[in-house]
């Protein structure tokens, strides 16, 4: 019996002394935990509070939207719309003053008008104000710009004071018979001329292209451009009649003893 006991103490000994050898290199071993997956790209973001999203201000319709939110949007379209106005007529403002100087402003009427022979063809007619081109016509075929024989170059507001109105005329050569050679030259004819545009004035500009010095000179010292100028006073409204119902007589206008 003693035998035994000391058998089973042994045993328990051995049993002890192995599982605190092995210690936990034994345990089984828990598997890592998986990942939670990826979100897709192009789903929103999760709202922290709560466990839906909610969609961006930019996705929501203008009908969808609380009436306060599109209040406030036509407000603020409203007020972009009255600055551009207001920019637009600051700049109309600059170009006035500009073009009229601040004052009443002139007027100026600037025509032409063609005075060349058979000879010459006119192909090409420009005018420029102030070296701003204000005027120009071109026929390369010499079909029909020479047949007009007078052109409204300009009319409109300038500032007052002084100008310079400048005309560059082309021409090609028309001949027959023997002169048909005529056709394969061109000839230009320039001109220039200084006036003055007076506060509450028109300034009518009449400039022509013609042959100058006859039969006497040689074709193509012949063309050239000048012009005359005129002040003018724009015109008054007349005075309107006076109304009067069919059947009666006027009124005479009292006397001052009355």
């Amino acid at each position: 019996m003693q035998s035994t006991s000391t058998v089973v103490v042994v045993l328990s000994s051995l049993l002890a002394a192995a599982t605190a050898v092995a210690g936990p290199n034994d345990q089984k071993k828990a598997p890592p935990p998986t990942p939670a997956p990826a979100p897709a790209p192009d789903a929103p973001a999760p709202d922290a509070g709560s466990g839906s999203a909610t969609p961006a201000p930019a996705d929501v319709k203008p009908e969808d939207m609380p009436t306060a939110v599109r209040m406030r949007r036509i407000e603020q379209k409203t007020q972009e719309l009255k600055e551009r106005a207001w920019q637009l007529k600051a700049r109309s403002e600059i170009l006035k003053e500009n073009m009229l100087g601040g004052g009443v402003g002139a007027q100026a009427l600037i025509t032409h008008k063609s005075e060349m022979g058979s000879v010459y063809r006119l192909i090409k007619l420009t005018y420029s104000l102030d070296g701003t081109e204000v005027f120009s016509r071109t026929d390369d075929a010499a079909d029909s710009l020479y047949k007009t024989k007078s052109f409204d170059v300009f009319a409109g507001p300038i500032a007052p004071g002084n100008h310079t109105v400048s005309a560059v005329a082309t021409y090609r050569g028309n001949g027959y018979s023997v002169f048909d050679y005529m056709s394969k030259y061109t000839f230009t004819a320039k001109g220039a001329n200084q006036f003055i545009a007076g506060e509450g004035k028109t300034a009518r500009v009449e400039c022509r292209g013609f042959e100058k010095g006859g039969m006497s000179r040689k074709v193509e010292n012949r063309t050239a451009i000048d012009c005359k100028v005129t002040q003018v006073m724009p015109e008054k409204p007349t005075a309107t009649p006076t109304q009067t119902t069919p059947g009666t007589t006027p009124l005479p206008a009292a006397s001052a003893g009355q």
